[in-house]
């Protein structure tokens, strides 16, 4: 199991349905969840809503929503040679990226937007290095990382 807080309130002596009933989760979310089709024979009748069932340990559900509720951070990080790539087209060819995709250090033949992708990826990722590399480039000095 993936989740911490199922794994500790699992009790090994129920079954599955029954552990999930207890925690306020659904094994088959279309049976919890059916979709309603709309049917000529049925559209004066209003459908019975399903009880709601007893949860017994809520706490699990409201673990969950916290843990789902947090914001995602972002991980994901470069290479330092695709960092050192990035930074030498930049160096060496502004924002013209056609330059780029044509430099003889362009190992791999990328296109111009395969380039302005990478570009973006090191915008992304690696903001304040992105920032300090740049104003470097205006100061007119030459960093490398």
């Amino acid at each position: 199991m993936t989740s911490s807080q199922i794994r500790n309130a699992w009790d090994k002596n129920k079954s599955v349905g029954q552990n999930m009933r207890d925690m306020g989760l659904a094994i088959d979310p279309n049976r919890s969840l059916p979709i309603k089709t709309p049917n000529a024979f049925d559209a004066g009748r209003t459908e019975d809503t399903p009880a709601p069932t007893f949860v017994k340990k809520q706490y699990i559900l409201d673990e969950l929503l916290a843990e789902a509720s947090r914001p995602v951070i972002d991980t994901k990080t470069l290479s330092a040679d695709l960092i050192e790539y990035v930074q030498y087209m930049v160096r060496s060819h502004s924002d013209n990226f056609k330059a780029m995709a044509r430099d003889e250090k362009n190992y791999y033949q990328d296109t111009p937007s395969q380039i302005r992708r990478k570009v973006e990826e090191y915008k992304r990722c690696h903001p304040k290095e992105y920032s300090t590399f740049m104003e470097s480039l205006k100061g007119g000095k030459n960093i490398s990382t």
